[in-house]
């Protein structure tokens, strides 16, 4: 086997050098989330910025993925059979994997920027020093509460996906392809089990603390200009995705 060069060794210490100062950082959020919850109003106004502003694409999104998981899934269960047997495709499909999963990713392109493209114009315009020469920690004002309000929003946002994306399962199976509505919610609610929705909601409250840390840990650290700002958002897009779909995979393969 051939040894590792130093360009490998010198990409590899670098990367093991950011999840170190990420973690570090997540550390430091952690200690400052008590004094935040200690002023709710500034945590529901990041829950309104982080999750109500972005209902709209979510329910949007929501509806196409369950309309089209509604064509695909009659096409495929057709072929053996067992068209009544589509709400349970539907449900098990948008609680375990793609609810989470979707929302996540929708959430990470919307609000995760919108989260570090505002913090890294704070700190471009000097407001963090300001803060700091006035004895105000940052990571407590403005970091903490972000962090907070990204990870309540996006399970909730998480739960109206699912349920917007069944309606249009609902929609497609039942009044355009025809399944039997009693049965199409009948052996939905007898297939699907407590541990397929607690799985779903795990999934969402770890996908929503790891956009949120990425969004307010790339805002944080990003260069004090309009083009390091600008670097840090098109980071956030990226590395959330890529840390969502390898957490998805870890956590699904927990759960089997």
């Amino acid at each position: 086997m051939s040894a590792a060069t130093p360009a490998q060794d010198g990409l590899v210490v670098a990367m093991l050098r950011r999840v170190g100062a990420i973690g570090l950082f997540f550390l430091r959020i952690l200690a400052q989330c008590g004094p935040a919850l200690m002023r709710p109003r500034i945590v529901v106004h990041q829950v309104y910025n982080a999750g109500a502003r972005s209902l709209i694409i979510i329910m949007l999104c929501g509806l196409f993925v369950g309309m089209v998981l509604g064509l695909q899934g009659h096409d495929l269960l057709a072929r053996f059979g067992s068209e009544d047997a589509l709400g349970v495709a539907a449900a098990l499909g948008l609680l375990k994997e793609l609810g989470p999963v979707v929302g996540a990713l929708l959430f990470a392109g919307r609000a995760g920027t919108a989260l570090t493209s505002e913090i890294g114009l704070m700190k471009a315009t000097d407001q963090f020093s300001a803060m700091q020469m006035m004895a105000v920690d940052p990571v407590r004002l403005v970091v903490a509460p972000r962090f907070l309000g990204g990870l309540i929003a996006l399970p909730l946002l998480v739960a109206i996906f699912n349920v917007v994306g069944l309606f249009g399962a609902q929609l497609i199976g039942v009044q355009v392809m025809g399944v039997d509505t009693g049965a199409f919610w009948s052996q939905m609610q007898g297939a699907v089990e407590l541990d397929d929705v607690v799985e779903g909601i795990i999934k969402s409250v770890v996908f929503g603390a790891a956009c949120s840390l990425v969004a307010v840990y790339e805002g944080y650290h990003a260069a004090a200009t309009a083009e390091g700002v600008g670097l840090a958002t098109t980071r956030t897009v990226v590395n959330s995705s890529v840390l969502i779909l390898l957490l998805d995979y870890m956590l699904t393969a927990a759960f089997l």
